[in-house]
């Protein structure tokens, strides 16, 4: 029991932190002169709870076991998904429960997806308060990444290991330093975007709250139009920059600074995420030019930067994708799956899935002409073990079959085929918009009905927290082991 109220000790204390972060918003409509009481009742009860988690919990022993972890890490993300909607809740928007549990599941997890249909509008505190979910879920899900997801074995993030010396007996976080350097380099790089942004153009506010969901790709804006509000290269290259800086495993930021300067050079996840994204865009750029008859008449800025954005999570647009063929939404599709880098802020797959699935999917080909060959499967001069491999694999298969899950469930709910499967699609993989009329680039989910928002919801969480780590805590026997 005492495990347990280390969990609920936890869970406390993030409360209290969410509880006084909403200070933020409540200087933000001070500023603007658009006080209302939302942010001050959020943030009292969000506290009080928070306190009332910690104090009952007081005696816990300091130590989680498996089961334990994986309970705090869904916990976590639900928890402050349902307190961090209460400011939508309270707010002069009269958003439902249902909505403004979605909203701040979208903000927490990354996704982008939206049910406010003014952001223009808006209270400046609620577009803050997105903000603010969005970068607390991207430094969250990296410092999960790194040290809690390798321990626990969850689809191939075992490969990712720092050291050796925890076992999931004694899983509270690998390294309080490792953290506080993942916390500081994402704080400097939000700050060193925010710096751009306002010399580009943006107002101080605006350069804020973009950076935040910049770096984190997260997506959110405070604008209908998103970023193509501002219709400025120099702020969309910025933007590109941060997104591909957030999309590249942070855990090499912390290998530069350890003297590693080619880090970048050779990670071969990196490389591929490159190469990726170079790919994508020569390839729907080409096929503009055909489809058009002209090299021309294509806006290459806008291809390029609607390719990253989708590739790895964020959902930024700045152009009406839909209206460029079926080829392209297609291909976005794929995208959406395959996603950027692990240990990232970036969502879908992962790159490093996809390329060891390769390797299988090779050898298995050699294999057939070569009975008597052995091929090894290797990655970072690695060797990929069966085990991993069978990691690997049944998480590319849960994926996809929760994909067409959700998709079939959409489409009981009465949702139309390109609108059930994007959205299943860009909910798992917490991208935000879909595809369209109704939830692409220049729609949102407010029109979905209260069972589709619930489903998505799910999907969005099972996405962010890589499936296992929220399903195994429904199987029995997970329990019954520890």
């Amino acid at each position: 029991m005492s495990n347990y109220k280390t969990v609920f000790f936890t869970l406390g204390v993030l409360q209290i932190i969410l509880g006084i972060s909403m200070i933020f918003p409540i200087l933000a409509q001070y500023f603007y002169n658009r006080i209302d009481s939302a942010f001050i009742s959020s943030s009292l009860v969000t506290i009080i709870f928070g306190i009332l988690f910690f104090l009952l919990n007081l005696d816990h022993d300091k130590k989680l076991n498996l089961p334990q972890a994986f309970l705090l890490t869904a916990l976590s993300w639900l928890s402050i998904a349902v307190f961090g909607s209460l400011p939508f809740v309270f707010s002069e928007l009269n958003l439902s429960f249902t909505d403004a549990f979605f909203e701040s599941m979208s903000g927490i997890t990354t996704t982008g997806s939206t049910v406010i249909t003014n952001l223009n509008e808006a209270p400046k505190g609620i577009l803050l308060w997105r903000a603010m979910l969005q970068w607390l879920g991207g430094i969250g899900i990296i410092v999960m990444a790194i040290t809690l997801m390798p321990i626990m074995n969850i689809g191939g993030m075992q490969l990712f290991v720092i050291s050796t010396s925890n076992t999931p007996e004694k899983i509270l976080p690998k390294s309080k330093e490792i953290s506080i350097r993942l916390i500081l380099i994402y704080t400097f790089l939000t700050i060193v975007c925010a710096l751009f942004y306002k010399i580009f153009g943006m107002g101080f506010f605006d350069s804020a709250v973009h950076s935040m969901t910049t770096i984190a790709t997260g997506g959110f804006s405070n604008y209908n139009e998103s970023i193509g509000y501002f219709n400025s290269s120099l702020i969309e290259l910025t933007s590109i920059i941060f997104i591909i800086l957030g999309s590249i495993p942070f855990i090499a930021y912390i290998k530069y600074l350890n003297g590693d300067k080619k880090i970048f050079l050779k990670d071969s996840q990196i490389k591929a995420f490159f190469k990726i994204i170079i790919f994508s865009i020569l390839l729907i750029y080409f096929y503009l030019s055909i489809k058009n008859h002209s090299l021309f008449d294509v806006n290459l800025r806008a291809v390029s930067f609607n390719v990253i954005s989708i590739l790895t999570g964020t959902g930024y647009v700045t152009q009406n994708f839909s209206e460029w063929g079926q080829f392209p939404l297609i291909y976005f599709l794929i995208l959406m799956f395959i996603g950027g880098c692990a240990g990232s802020t970036a969502c879908g797959i992962k790159i490093f899935r996809v390329q060891i699935l390769y390797q299988f999917i090779s050898n298995q080909l050699k294999k057939i002409i070569y009975p008597r060959g052995i091929f090894n499967i290797k990655y970072e001069k690695n060797n990929v073990d069966e085990k991993f491999m069978a990691s690997i694999i049944s998480f590319i298969f849960l994926y996809i079959l929760i994909f067409f899950i959700i998709t079939a469930l959409l489409s009981i709910n009465g949702l139309n085929f390109v609108t059930a499967i994007s959205a299943a699609a860009t909910s798992i993989s917490n991208v935000g918009p879909g595809l369209g009329e109704i939830v692409g680039p220049n729609g949102n989910f407010s029109q979905l009905n209260n069972v589709s928002k619930w489903i998505l919801s799910l999907a969005m969480i099972l996405g962010r927290l890589e499936l296992f780590a929220v399903l195994v805590l429904f199987i029995p026997s997970f329990w019954r082991k520890y």
